[in-house]
């Protein structure tokens, strides 16, 4: 079928969430044919997250400094629109404070500490706290505080020291390779002003909660000890994190297409 100039694709705008690292473009004939489009950023095909014939959100890369880039999306008609935008170095400061609200407050972290206190229930620990639905809910209530402090120290560290929070995929290929960028973007971080350095905030925060936590445990509990073994066991969960925002894209695009 003739593919006129009229169907190519027209960019309206172009907004970034640096939170997930993602742009979402909007506009229209993205998808004429409901086949995903071609995301491509200065020449280099982004991966494609989501998308429908008005609007199509892809990945950023890893690593890229404040400027203007072109963006370009080619749908099935083999036609495509470009569009200039702008990107900041570093995410604004509101955007961090959102980032870590999120890890906090979103429906999957709010599961998250009720299974981990139905966890702690079952197997009843601290034992002084005992069972029963006014021992769960003290076991949740610690455990959200412990994610409060956690959140506040995270905020007021990347924020003091420039760093920035958010995980970058890989743009390599390989099981292995793509695994151990998520192990090493669990010790360093990028700056914001485009570097990396050591993760003094995902530390910091990790350690600083499971001390400062513990205080409220019974006296048995509150040692180094359990704390650097909390601590770790929260660095443990980021880099399960980011595993899962390494591999969930491709395994949902996977998903889609066996439908």
């Amino acid at each position: 079928m003739y593919a006129g100039p009229d169907d190519a694709p027209a960019i309206a705008s172009a907004t970034v969430d640096y939170a997930s690292n993602q742009v979402t473009l909007t506009g229209s004939n993205f998808s004429p044919a409901g086949v995903a489009p071609t995301v491509a950023f200065e020449s280099a095909a982004l991966p494609v997250v989501s998308f429908t014939d008005q609007s199509a959100a892809a990945s950023l890369p890893a690593t890229w400094t404040a400027g203007s880039y072109t963006l370009a999306v080619t749908n099935s008609n083999n036609q495509t629109g470009v569009y200039r935008m702008t990107l900041d170095a570093a995410p604004p400061p509101l955007d961090k404070l959102r980032y870590h609200a999120e890890g906090l407050w979103s429906p999957w972290a709010l599961g998250g500490t009720l299974a981990y206190a139905g966890l702690l229930q079952e197997l009843n620990a601290p034992k002084e706290w005992g069972y029963g639905w006014a021992a769960y809910g003290r076991r949740v209530a610690s455990t959200e505080a412990g994610g409060v402090i956690h959140g506040v120290l995270a905020f007021g560290l990347d924020s003091t020291l420039h760093q920035d929070p958010r995980y970058f995929r890989s743009g390599r290929k390989g099981l292995w390779r793509r695994m151990a960028h998520a192990v090493r973007d669990t010790v360093l971080t990028h700056t914001d002003s485009g570097g990396e350095t050591f993760s003094t905030w995902r530390m910091g925060s990790a350690y600083g909660e499971a001390f400062i936590s513990n205080l409220w445990y019974p006296d048995r509990l509150d040692t180094v000890r359990l704390g650097f073994i909390q601590g770790s066991l929260r660095v443990g969960f980021d880099l399960v994190t980011n595993l899962s925002a390494e591999f969930w894209p491709d395994i949902k695009k996977k998903l889609r297409r066996n439908k």
